[in-house]
C-alpha cells in the first residue's frame, strides 16, 4: 500500500496569484508605493494592499489591471466598529475591491466573542461585495481563543480569518497558528498568513499548514527562491 503523497506545491505563477503584495509602512512615499504597485501587477499577485490614503492613487496607477485591498483599523484594532465600517465603506467607493480589518484585540482579551461578531459583522454590512479578511493577531492567543474568534469570524461573514498585522511585537504568522485556523474554519472561508514571512521555505511552511492567501512584502524575493 503507497503511502498518501503530499499535495504539489504551487508553481512560482501559482504562488505570486496567492499573494497580497503589500506596502503598510506609514511613512512610505507615493514613489515607493507606485514601485510596490507596478511590482505586484508585474509578477501576477492577488492583489497589492497600501493604507487606505493611497487607494484612490493606486487605483487609478493599476487602472484594473490587479485588485487594490486595504486595511482599516489598522494595526490596533482601537477604533469603535461604527469607524471602521465607515473607513472600509469610503476605501470601496474609492475602488478598494479587496478589506483587511482589524479586530477588536481588547475584546478578545476579555474573550467578549459576541462583541467580534457584531464587529465583524457591521464591516460585513457596510462592504457586501469587498473580500473581507479579517485579522485576529494570532500569536496573541492560545489555541481556544483562536478557534473562537475563527468561529466569529465565519458567523459573521468574513472571507478570510488573517493572521496578523505585521506590525505587532507578538510576532507573526506561524505554522501553529495557520494549522488551528484551517482546522476551525475547514472550507467555510480562507485563511490568510501574514507577517514575518520573507523567505520561500516561509511561505512553504505556511502553505503547508493551510493558508491560501500570503501577505507579502518580499514579495519578489519569495517568488525567486520557489522551486
Amino acid at each position: 500500500m503507497h503511502a498518501p503523497s503530499e499535495p504539489a506545491l504551487p508553481t512560482r505563477a501559482e504562488l505570486a496569484a496567492m499573494v497580497d503584495h503589500t506596502v503598510l509602512r506609514p511613512e512610505a512615499t507615493r514613489a515607493e508605493v507606485e514601485a510596490v504597485a507596478v511590482e505586484a501587477v508585474e509578477l501576477g499577485c492577488a492583489s497589492v494592499c497600501v493604507q487606505p490614503s493611497m487607494v484612490s492613487f493606486v487605483v487609478d496607477l493599476v487602472d484594473g489591471r490587479i485588485p487594490v485591498c486595504t486595511v482599516v483599523g489598522f494595526p490596533h484594532g482601537t477604533q469603535p466598529a461604527r469607524v471602521t465600517a465607515d473607513a472600509a465603506a469610503a476605501a470601496v467607493a474609492l475602488g478598494a475591491a479587496e478589506v483587511d480589518m482589524v479586530l477588536d484585540l481588547g475584546a478578545l482579551a476579555e474573550a467578549e466573542f459576541d462583541v467580534v461578531r457584531m464587529d465583524v459583522a457591521e464591516v460585513r454590512a457596510a462592504v457586501p461585495r469587498a473580500v473581507l479578511k479579517v485579522i485576529v493577531e494570532s500569536a496573541l492567543w492560545p489555541d481556544p481563543v483562536l478557534r473562537e474568534v475563527c468561529e466569529a469570524v465565519v458567523d459573521a461573514g468574513g472571507d478570510f480569518v488573517k493572521t496578523s498585522t505585521g506590525f505587532h511585537p507578538a510576532g507573526g504568522a506561524t505554522p501553529g497558528a495557520v494549522a488551528t485556523m484551517r482546522q476551525t474554519v475547514g472550507r467555510r472561508c480562507g485563511v490568510k498568513a501574514s507577517g514575518g514571512i520573507r523567505t520561500a521555505a516561509d511561505a512553504r511552511a505556511v502553505l503547508a499548514a493551510g493558508a491560501d492567501r500570503l501577505g507579502l512584502s518580499a514579495t519578489a524575493d519569495v517568488l525567486a527562491g520557489w522551486d
